[in-house]
């Protein structure tokens, strides 16, 4: 038995319906891409944090010890404080993502615990 034709009002319809739903997925999976590139983004930011800090700690350190003639004091002191600093840092990096999330109606979810040992 063959289906009767449809009129070309059905078909535009029908194909409107098909074109609409392609469409959303193609934006959910482009909001997928995003969101996690932009999750690359703040963890990269973080990290930059950290090893900016100390790298600045060690630069200003070493410039002390180079004028003031104070050897190692300076770049030790330089590191610890370049540490702390890009420490907290991070950690206010890592609340304002936290918050903006908070804001935008996500809550953190926790990463299942693996306990399966690579062999």
């Amino acid at each position: 038995m063959s289906t009767p034709p449809e009129s070309r009002e059905e078909a535009i319809a029908r194909l409107q319906k098909s074109a609409s739903q392609l469409e959303a997925r193609q934006d959910s999976k482009l909001a997928q891409e995003l969101a996690g590139q932009k999750a690359a983004g703040q963890a990269w930011k973080i990290i930059a944090d950290l090893f900016g800090g100390v790298f600045v700690g060690l630069a200003i350190g070493f410039g002390v010890d180079h004028f003031a003639g104070t050897s190692p004091v300076g770049i030790i002191s330089g590191v610890l404080l370049g540490f702390a600093l890009s420490v907290w840092m991070a950690w206010r990096t890592a609340q304002r993502i936290q918050a903006e999330a908070h804001k935008a109606g996500v809550q953190p979810q926790a990463v299942p615990f693996d306990d399966d040992e690579d062999a």
